[in-house]
């Protein structure tokens, strides 16, 4: 069997399982017409896909991070790349929120594939003129602005596809929806460790950046040819989505969305649960496979396989987390994240006790299935619910935004304290890595207990 299908194959059966899975599930009746809900999946499939593939230009450089140790990038300069470029990404928000919301989100998702197409193909000058020359130091500074520009158009996705499919789905609709923005990122970094890797080792480094911008070029023209920002543009009419927008007349501008937002206590509560999901998610999939390269295990299963598990862990996740919020508890985002952050604090204390044993692996394999089922119910789902369709873009910016100073705060955190030289070869001395997330993983299940019971109120509701 040819190498790529073997990657391939087990994603595909899987994807194929979810789809059975999800075709026989209870329907939430809302009178859709049969030829509104074709084109609805002509319109955020393709769009979802042009996410994923997002992911691969952007995950791609930490993929293969761990072979650059210690020849043309140290992972404490890695670590201080990826901390700039996710505080880019997380302060961009500010700026791309509002313009998302002014400019259509397909139109921001366009500029997303683009810009980041095109700082990919920077990447890929940069990668090959070090590797001619071995000039480490002037690869750090080129890396260092090529992320953070890269982070900055990177920072669209979110906010587009969000924008695009608020008004196409109604709340009730949402939380499966949420479970496949989940599976969407799965997909996205199954291709970024797995198939840049791959690329890396058996087409050159150069190819691990060359590809994920030919495939960005290809997706922003579908996009611009098949997705449309409502039903009204693509022939069908808007309805009501029962979100936060709803009887809200026109955009309001960042400076009321932000007022209205952040004068409910709820909001306070899921940046703060997604600051710290956004600490555990990267702290998972971004030191893992420096972890494990350290101490030798670059040969395990886990390692070797590392976005095919992320990917499969991923997609069990999201379709976990998506019908337990819709069928179980009604709609509601908040019971959903309490569980998933229940199995992150048993994660986190199970991969502290393993360290250096091979159950670790699987600890923080489970540990990304709850943490991408977190991202997909309140980074993909409620933030249209309480944002709304007519806000989706500055509300999904502002919780998306402390996602990322989730993600830049543990970059900096262990560039300077994880173990560096002969001593990173030692498990126990990885001890911080683990022993970091339990107490953030112990502070987001106590404030999910806050939002257990919270639904999204019309504007035009009396208070």
């Amino acid at each position: 069997m040819p190498l790529w299908l073997e990657k391939i194959l087990p994603i595909v059966l899987l994807l194929v399982a979810v789809g059975i899975v999800l075709a026989r599930l209870p329907k939430v009746d809302l009178g859709h017409s049969e030829a509104y809900k074709r084109r609805r999946v002509m319109n955020w499939v393709p769009l979802g896909l042009t996410y994923a593939f997002l992911y691969f230009g952007r995950y791609n450089l930490s993929a293969i991070a761990a072979d650059l140790d210690k020849t043309l990038l140290p992972k404490g300069d890695f670590n201080e790349i990826d901390g700039i470029g996710a505080w880019v990404y997380g302060i961009s928000f500010l700026i791309n929120g509002p313009l998302t919301d002014k400019l259509g989100g397909r139109f921001t998702m366009l500029l997303a594939t683009v810009g980041s197409a095109l700082m990919n193909v920077g990447f890929a000058v940069a990668m090959g003129s070090a590797k001619d020359t071995g000039d480490a130091d002037t690869l750090k500074q080129s890396l260092t602005w090529l992320n953070a520009l890269n982070m900055y158009f990177q920072s669209f996705g979110a906010v587009s596809i969000v924008k695009v499919n608020a008004p196409w789905f109604h709340v009730r609709e949402r939380g499966v929806l949420g479970g496949l923005f989940g599976i969407l990122i799965s997909l996205g970094l199954y291709f970024s460790y797995d198939w840049s890797l791959l690329l890396a080792r058996h087409a050159g480094l150069t190819m691990a950046f060359w590809v994920p911008a030919a495939v960005l070029g290809t997706f922003a023209l579908v996009t611009y040819f098949l997705v449309q920002d409502t039903p009204s543009k693509a022939g069908f009419l808007d309805f009501d989505t029962g979100d936060a927008s709803s009887g809200q007349v026109g955009t309001l501008t960042l400076a009321e969305v932000a007022k209205r937002m952040f004068s409910q206590r709820i909001i306070w509560f899921i940046v703060a649960i997604e600051f710290c999901s956004g600490f555990l998610r990267q702290a998972v999939m971004k030191q893992y496979r420096l972890y494990a390269k350290a101490i030798g295990e670059e040969g395990s299963f886990v390692y070797e396989n590392w976005g095919v598990v992320l990917c499969v862990a991923g997609i069990l996740g999201g379709v976990f987390a998506g019908f337990i919020s819709d069928h179980v508890f009604g709609s509601r985002r908040g019971p959903v994240a309490s569980v998933l952050f229940a199995g992150l604090l048993a994660g986190c204390a199970l991969a502290f006790y393993s360290l250096g044993g091979p159950v670790l692996g699987w600890s923080v394999v489970f540990m990304s299935l709850c943490v991408i089922g977190v991202h997909g119910m309140l980074s993909g789902t409620a933030s249209m619910d309480f944002g709304g369709s007519k806000n989706a873009g500055v509300v999904t910016g502002i919780i998306d935004g402390f996602v990322y100073l989730g993600t830049g705060t543990q970059a900096f955190f262990y560039g300077v304290y994880l173990p560096k030289n002969e001593a990173a070869k030692d498990p126990a001395n990885w001890a911080v890595w683990p022993g970091a997330m339990l107490p953030v993983a112990m502070v987001g299940l106590v404030l999910c207990a806050f939002i257990w019971n919270a639904r999204p109120k019309r504007h035009d509701a009396k208070h």
